[in-house]
C-alpha cells in the first residue's frame, strides 16, 4: 500500500488536526477543562503523520503485533500548490492545488496530552487518494462517510468544522510555513469508528471517491 509517489512528493510533510469539530469537543467533555488541558484549545492542535504512515488505497493495513483494533478517522486533506505563510481566510484556498480523501488511523487511546506517537504513527496508518479537481471548490458541501464491514458507522459534513478549511489554513500559516506538496488534514473526530482485525473498512465522499482497505495484524515475532 505504499505507492504514494503520485500523491505526495517524498519530502512533503503531513499535518493532522484534532479538536476541530463539535463531536470531539463534546466527547472530551469536562476533561477539557481539567489539568493538564485547563480549557479548549485557542489555536489549532497539530500532530504529524510521517512518511512511514503514507499508503495508497486498496490494500491491507497491518496493525502492530498484539493490536486488534483501530480507529478509522475519515478526513479531507489539503495539498499545498505553493509555499504558504500568513494566508488570509478569504484567499487561503488559492494556495491549495488538490484535495485528498484519507483514513487517518489511530490505535485507540484516551489521552491527547502526551504525544500519541505509537498510536498514530505506525506503518501504513494513512491510506489516501486524490479527489477530483473540483473538490477544492466544493469543500463546504462535502460529506464524509465511514463504513465498517458494510455498515455505515459515521457521517459528517465539512461545513460543521469549527475551523473551516480556509480559516484553518490561515490560522496554521500564521505561525508556520506550509511548503509546496505539504498536506494539512482538516480534522479527525475524537473516538472515531473502530475496525478490528479481519474487518473491511471504507471511507468515502459520496459521488466523488471511495477509499477501501482491510485490517490485519502483524504476526508476533518468533
Amino acid at each position: 500500500m505504499m505507492q504514494t509517489e503520485t500523491i505526495l512528493p517524498p519530502d512533503a510533510a503531513v499535518y493532522g488536526v484534532i479538536m476541530n469539530d463539535p463531536a470531539s469537543v463534546s466527547r472530551l467533555g469536562e476533561a477539557a477543562l481539567q489539568p493538564p488541558y485547563k480549557g479548549l484549545p485557542a489555536a489549532p492542535v497539530l500532530y504529524i503523520k510521517p512518511r512511514n504512515t503514507w499508503a495508497s488505497a486498496g490494500g491491507a493495513v497491518r496493525l502492530p503485533a498484539g493490536e486488534h483494533a483501530v480507529e478509522v478517522g475519515a478526513v479531507i486533506g489539503l495539498r499545498m500548490g505553493r509555499d504558504a505563510a500568513r494566508l488570509r481566510p478569504e484567499s487561503a484556498l488559492e494556495a491549495v492545488d488538490a484535495c485528498l480523501l484519507a483514513a487517518d488511523l489511530s490505535l485507540p487511546h484516551a489521552d491527547y496530552y502526551r504525544p500519541a506517537i505509537r498510536q498514530k504513527c505506525f506503518d501504513g496508518s494513512l491510506p489516501m487518494r486524490l479527489l477530483p479537481p473540483r473538490a477544492v471548490g466544493e469543500l463546504s458541501s462535502l460529506v464524509l462517510r465511514t463504513w465498517i464491514d458494510g455498515v455505515r458507522k459515521d457521517e459528517r459534513r465539512l461545513a460543521d468544522l469549527l475551523r473551516a478549511p480556509a480559516r484553518l489554513l490561515a490560522d496554521v500559516t500564521e505561525f508556520m510555513t506550509l511548503r509546496q506538496g505539504d498536506v494539512l488534514l482538516t480534522g479527525v473526530v475524537y473516538q472515531s469508528p473502530v475496525a478490528r482485525t479481519g474487518s473491511a473498512a471504507c471511507v468515502e465522499v459520496p459521488g466523488l471517491a471511495r477509499l477501501e482497505f482491510s485490517v490485519e495484524t502483524e504476526e508476533e515475532p518468533a
